[in-house]
């Protein structure tokens, strides 16, 4: 078993009493018995993903939930790091109804800073706080299987619009995935599919995420985003929703814009077989290791049925 570093203790931390810190143990119990062995497939992104204390949290957490014997799989993101080195070289990103316009030239940028600074910080992050990760993208061992995203207008849908190296996923092959597990390491997937022409496409991360859940039949799907979950119209969080509530949340309004295209692969997940996905507000430090193995709510929980 890896050598985990010595905690660092905050101020609230050390104001805990021992016999308060023994309880929130003892709470934990039931959920790492219920959860051992399973798979937990963790989509990064946002303010966790950019803020340093909450990277280090994060990191922390994913080894903490390898060690008590669940197995976290990281599907990561990283617009925000896109966006910053497309300025470096004097381009400007484009977007089509929130898809990243991806020429050869934009495409090249994105593997760079996808498949190599943003994961490989993520991978050392994770394993300079104990634990074992391995950084993959969707070519190696066959992982993601991708062609050209047509994309057809939301007005007409007779139109489409051409986004260039923009995949969607044609199919997964998650044995690279469950022999890095079998061995005790923590995979880091970055969104990267290939074609049938060895050609690279860029592949939203949510999606890779919520389709290898499906794949690796995940006991939990795990969003890390930059809100508190689902909001009803008066703006209180929704912490527990079935699938069927979704479809009607949306039907009705409550659900729109930005949030449509978070929740559906989220909805596929929950519908394929994953029995929660749950979207977490990540700017709360430890959310998703409180998620998981404690009673209180960080976000909202969707459920199969």
């Amino acid at each position: 078993m890896p050598n985990t570093p010595a905690p660092v203790q905050s101020d609230s931390v050390a104001l805990i009493a021992p016999r308060d810190k023994a309880e929130i143990l003892a709470q934990a119990l039931p959920y790492i018995r219920k959860f051992h062995g399973k798979t937990i497939v963790i989509k990064y992104g946002g303010n966790a993903m950019t803020d340093p204390e909450l990277q280090a949290d994060f990191a922390e957490d994913v080894v903490l939930l390898k060690l008590v014997g669940l197995n976290p799989v990281v599907v990561h993101g990283g617009g925000p790091q896109i966006d910053a080195a497309l300025n470096k070289v004097g381009k400007k990103g484009h977007f089509i109804q929130g898809m990243r316009v991806t020429d050869d030239e934009t495409m090249e940028v994105v593997e760079w800073v996808l498949a190599g600074e943003v994961q490989q910080d993520i991978v050392g992050l994770i394993n300079a706080a104990g634990g074992k990760a391995v950084g993959l993208t969707g070519r190696d061992g066959g992982l993601i299987r991708a062609r050209k995203l047509k994309l057809k207008d939301l007005k007409d849908p007779s139109l489409e619009h051409d986004v260039g190296q923009v995949g969607e996923i044609e199919s997964i092959d998650p044995s690279v995935v469950k022999a890095l597990q079998d061995d005790q390491f923590i995979p880091v997937i970055s969104p990267i599919g290939f074609g049938s022409k060895n050609e690279s496409y860029n592949i939203n991360a949510d999606l890779v995420a919520s389709k290898l859940a499906e794949v690796l039949k995940a006991e939990k799907l795990m969003l890390l985003t930059n809100i508190k979950g689902v909001l009803d119209k008066e703006g209180n969080l929704l912490t527990d929703l079935t699938a069927r509530r979704i479809d009607e949340l949306i039907a009705d309004g409550t659900i729109s814009g930005g949030m449509i295209p978070k929740i559906a692969g989220a909805l596929d997940a929950a519908k394929s077989g994953v029995n929660a996905v749950h979207i977490v507000d990540g700017r709360v430090p430890h959310a998703m290791l409180l998620e998981i193995l404690t009673e209180s709510a960080y976000g909202t929980m969707i459920r199969s049925h």
